[in-house]
């Protein structure tokens, strides 16, 4: 497979930026004319900002020829239509924000034009980033470059779609049931879901211990390079973590010792995600890493537990913003989240409890037991059209039955637990890649990213491997 400037990696862009053998603006136009065939199938772009991207790749140029570049300076990245940008339209996939236009930028936004990045196109999400597949009213049906009639995933679809395509060289999501992990699995690219108050977030979300922002890219490195530009705390966030650098560099993994779950206790994950996750860790075995099964006394009452959760705080939270006859014109899986019966302060609590017994199993058989991480499928399936529960041209669903293939929701109970996702190879049923989910201990973001590099280092990163039909 030919290597083309569009399917160009952050990092090596980055080392022919600095040699001076490749300029930002002329990857910047490789990336605009991919995106010119791709986006009539794929849709992953809300609002494109191609003019003013251009300035800046041509102004970045200048930095590189003067020694002065910062360290994303000249790379395009797509950022979820979630996350506010001064003078940029963000509607979170909903007509009610369809002319909304924010003054003020969001911590995470700042620290990648701070750093350089380019903000090329705000990128798809479904409305208010409630579902696991990506289509809204406002801005229609977004599809997976590997089988349009699959979805790239959700929330962060659109970001998915949008690396996978070759149409952006990074891209941001957010993760508060496996909005990031999600498109990274149904994708091929490489997602993390940090640790809870790693990245800033917007009051009041920065005190949902659910909730993590994080990058999209299509190598572990490159998710490192930008995870190493968002995070850390800000003035005033008292929720926030102290700053992580992920190093570029790991040590072998010969010698860790790694949990392997196929099912986390209660989920049934199709036969080929299994033997992709299973492959996976014969992989790592290879490397010398010692893989055991382990039994997690897990159940459904953990998804019921964080569906209350989300109802009682997040439903609370939107209802308040939400203005007099909103009904008619949100999809109906907002619909029908915000319909639901209120969930008492009591049952909220004992979800709380369901939780901590959870983390408890976990730690009890993984993390105390001397294991250094836990690899799991990141789906039970990969048989999601991109249409789903749409009221026109999908098959009917209900949030129970959208949110039970999750196998991501349990890593935003406990919060804390930093989660990076990268393929494990390729599902036949539908065409689309697979994904596996590696949990590091409570607050070690470095633990996940170095398996994630081994396993990458030894098979090849997906995009050197294979690409697309829709990328080319």
């Amino acid at each position: 497979m030919g290597r083309e400037l569009a399917d160009l990696s952050a990092t090596e862009a980055l080392g022919r930026f600095r040699s001076l053998e490749l300029s930002p603006l002329e990857l910047l136009d490789a990336l605009i004319e991919r995106a010119a065939s791709t986006e009539p199938i794929v849709n992953a772009f809300t609002d494109t900002y191609y003019e003013q991207a251009r300035e800046q790749a041509a102004a970045a140029a200048d930095a590189y020829a003067q020694g002065t570049a910062r360290p994303l300076e000249g790379i395009a990245v797509a950022v979820k239509d979630e996350d506010v940008i001064a003078g940029q339209r963000t509607t979170m996939g909903s007509k009610l924000l369809e002319d909304w236009v924010p003054e003020e930028t969001s911590p995470l936004a700042q620290r990648l034009l701070n750093a350089g990045g380019i903000v090329h196109a705000r990128s798809a999400a479904p409305e208010f980033s409630m579902v696991i597949f990506t289509w809204s009213f406002l801005h229609g049906v977004t599809r997976n470059p590997w089988n349009p009639a699959i979805t790239p995933g959700g929330s962060s679809g659109g970001s998915g779609a949008a690396l996978a395509a070759g149409s952006t060289t990074l891209a941001t999501g957010s993760d508060i049931g496996g909005s990031i992990r999600i498109p990274a699995s149904m994708c091929g690219v490489v997602g993390f879901k940090p640790p809870w108050g790693r990245v800033p977030e917007v009051p009041p979300w920065n005190r949902d211990p659910f909730l993590a922002s994080g990058p999209l890219a299509r190598t572990v490195a490159d998710a490192a390079l930008l995870q190493n530009v968002i995070s850390g705390p800000v003035a005033g966030d008292m929720y926030g973590l102290p700053r992580l650098e992920i190093p570029d560099r790991f040590t072998a993994i010969e010698g860790m010792r790694i949990a392997l779950s196929t099912d986390l206790g209660f989920f049934v994950p199709d036969r080929e995600i299994v033997s992709a996750v299973e492959d996976a860790a014969a992989s790592l075995r290879a490397l010398g890493a010692e893989v055991e099964p382990v039994d997690l006394n897990w159940n459904e009452s953990l998804l019921a537990a964080a569906e209350d959760h989300l109802s009682f705080l997040m439903g609370s939270i939107m209802r308040a913003d939400l203005s007099k006859g909103w009904e008619s014109l949100v999809t109906p899986y907002v619909r029908e989240f915000f319909e639901q019966p209120a969930v008492s302060t009591e049952r909220w609590m004992a979800g709380w409890q369901v939780m901590d017994r959870a983390y408890l199993e976990l730690e009890g058989k993984v993390f105390s037991a001397g294991f250094d991480a836990l690899i799991c499928p990141t789906l039970t399936t990969t048989v999601i059209p991109a249409n789903w529960a749409h009221p026109e041209t999908g098959t009917p669903a209900s949030l129970d039955e959208v949110y039970s293939v999750a196998m991501t929701i349990p890593f935003n109970v406990l919060g804390r637990l930093p989660v990076l996702d990268v393929p494990a190879g390729m599902a036949k049923s539908t065409g689309v890649p697979i994904g596996m989910q590696i949990v590091g201990p409570m607050n070690c973001d470095e633990v996940p990213f170095r398996i994630g590099a081994a396993l990458e280092a030894a098979q090849g990163p997906l995009f050197e491997r294979m690409r697309p039909g829709l990328a080319g």
